[in-house]
């Protein structure tokens, strides 16, 4: 008698704006998906995935049942201060789960910190800059020590929904000036694109870099936007003057370019949106 085909099945620990893009494609080919989401309001993007409140510090019965059924695991929760609350909860049973075949945990290009405007790639140095992204280090680290974990350090992620143009038009957006500074990014398809690459050619211990082909300076993003709206833009304010989270001013006080190659060599990606101007026009005529 033949051995009925073993069900792909994907968790995702944090089912936020990354996770949500790769679930879509995997549903799409007949997956079952389901994760974890800190607070479940009954959101049209969660409403065909098996969702599980997870605050990051009580391990459901309903999870563990569910990751135990997992076959592809993607951790998208950063670390917090306590560490990482994934592994402090789950990892014994991560490492028991004999179904697991692809394990991606994503990450930070901000591990790099600063290097004045030069390129990086998976094997340039890690110097964070920031608390989180010394916190993201340890968590690759912890990941790593786990097995069968593919790292992906992200670009600013953007996308439908998230995006220049929805804070330019809440009027939220501000041009920054920082002479000489630019900014990688990638868009969510591409990253979820990426994700479904190495699913399928899964390579246990690599780290790759998640960005766009063109870094550009963060002032530069938003005037296109602006243009692409018929908006004035913001006015320009000096960084040293600008009034900005702990978060936002650690991305200005690091300077680098992110190079994306492995992920074009090693699991065959071709970026559908290699630049952040391809990917706003994009989304501008869907708005």
């Amino acid at each position: 008698m033949l051995k009925k085909p073993k069900k792909n099945s994907l968790f995702c620990f944090g089912l936020g704006f990354a996770a949500q893009a790769l679930a879509k494609r995997m549903r799409a080919q007949e997956w079952t998906v389901s994760g974890s989401c800190r607070a479940i309001d009954n959101k049209d993007s969660l409403k065909e995935l098996s969702v599980f409140p997870f605050d990051g510090t009580h391990a459901t019965e309903e999870i563990r049942n569910a990751l135990s059924k997992a076959t592809h695991l993607l951790v998208s929760i950063p670390p917090q201060p306590s560490g990482d609350v994934v592994l402090q909860k789950f990892s014994s049973q991560i490492a028991e789960c004999k179904n697991l075949e692809w394990v991606g945990y994503i990450s930070s290009t901000g591990v790099y910190g600063d290097t004045q405007g030069k390129w990086v790639d998976e094997s340039s140095p890690l110097q964070p800059a920031t608390e989180l992204n010394e916190r993201r280090v340890e968590a690759e680290n912890g990941w790593l020590k786990m097995g069968p974990v593919m790292i992906f350090r992200c670009a600013a992620i953007y996308g439908p929904g998230r995006n220049l143009l929805v804070s330019v038009k809440q009027g939220r957006a501000r041009r920054i000036e920082k002479p000489g500074l630019v900014f990688s990014r990638i868009h969510v398809e591409d990253l979820a694109q990426t994700l479904e690459a190495s699913i399928k050619n899964p390579r246990h211990g690599e780290v790759y870099n998640v960005s766009d082909d063109e870094p550009s300076p963060p002032s530069e993003a938003v005037e296109y936007a602006c243009k692409l709206l018929n908006i004035t833009p913001p006015p320009l304010i000096p960084f040293e003057s600008a009034e900005l989270s702990e978060i936002a001013r650690g991305f200005y006080q690091t300077c680098k370019r992110v190079g994306n190659k492995k992920i074009k060599e090693e699991l065959g990606v071709k970026l559908k949106y290699p630049n952040n101007k391809s990917g706003l026009d994009a989304i501008f005529k869907t708005m």
